[in-house]
């Protein structure tokens, strides 16, 4: 039933008539439109409260900005691809191959979604860091000086400790559409002479492109803002914007260029929350 039928019926709070909205709306506002809108006027006016453009022009321009642009939307990006590749084949195996304890691992994998962020990377370091368990491990064994192992403090730990923490939101919608395909599907074409490879890219792909796109583009958007992973990691010269926003209003109390750097960063997930909207909408996922 559509939307506005079910609004129709719906009974109205017998003596308020519209009035019931103005409680939810003042709420909102003050915790939320409010805030928004400081940042905004902060952002667009000057020190004299004069409306002016060329601040922002000229963040907008600066070297550093450019350059946590271009680190946030290459990191996204790649962290994204990562999630997919990696929740679409753990998704083939715990659906298609199974082995005892799979339901199991499903649930373990499912309960990173309720994890800080902080705990992936925080692990990580004791994995991966110069003084963890891997580095440990070589340098006593071949007798090394330096820390063999040292992607973590770069873009790449960055990503990878993303692809960990965002990998099951690809795998859970996946899991729901491969719980929907026809397992009869699968044994004709097995009966048929057709090889796993094929099975997967004609039969069981399909079934997964809607969810494949929804879950990548909530990635895209989560990935986009992302702080406690790289602020924790700490990696050189890896700044995104929600990392430079922090820098500018906590470091350096630059509050102007903070103010109008959040902006973009707002407009820019909007814009992604738009697409997933778009996306979950279009693919029913």
């Amino acid at each position: 039933m559509p939307d506005a039928a079910l609004a129709s019926k719906r009974p109205a709070l017998p003596g308020l008539g519209g009035l019931w909205i103005v409680p939810p709306v003042v709420v909102i506002a003050i915790l939320f439109f409010y805030p928004l809108a400081l940042i905004a006027r902060q952002a667009f006016l000057d020190e004299s409260g004069v409306v002016g453009a060329q601040q922002f022009v000229d963040v907008l321009s600066s070297r550093f900005f450019l350059n946590a642009l271009v680190n946030t939307v290459e990191i996204a990006v790649s962290a994204t691809l990562g999630c997919l590749l990696l929740g679409l084949v753990i998704a083939l195996i715990l659906a298609f191959v199974p082995f005892p304890g799979s339901v199991l691992l499903a649930r373990l994998i499912d309960t990173f979604i309720a994890l800080p962020t902080f705990l992936v990377t925080l692990a990580f370091t004791f994995l991966y860091g110069s003084a963890g368990m891997l580095n440990g491990v070589l340098m006593h064994t071949f007798g090394l000086d330096a820390p063999p192992v040292d992607f973590l403090y770069s873009a790449w730990g960055v990503i990878l400790a993303e692809v960990t923490v965002y990998t099951p939101f690809i795998l859970r919608p996946l899991l729901a559409a491969f719980s929907l395909i026809d397992r009869g599907q699968i044994e004709i074409a097995s009966l048929l002479g057709a090889r796993p490879s094929r099975i997967v890219r004609q039969v069981i792909l399909p079934a997964a492109v809607p969810a494949l796109i929804a879950g990548g583009s909530l990635c895209l958007l989560l990935t986009v803002n992302e702080f406690g992973v790289v602020l924790f990691i700490g990696a050189k010269g890896v700044i995104t914007l929600p990392l430079l926003i922090y820098d500018k209003a906590i470091q350096e109390s630059d509050y102007q260029t903070a103010c109008i750097i959040a902006v973009v960063n707002v407009a820019l997930s909007l814009v992604l929350f738009g697409l997933y909207r778009f996306v979950a909408r279009r693919f029913g996922a």
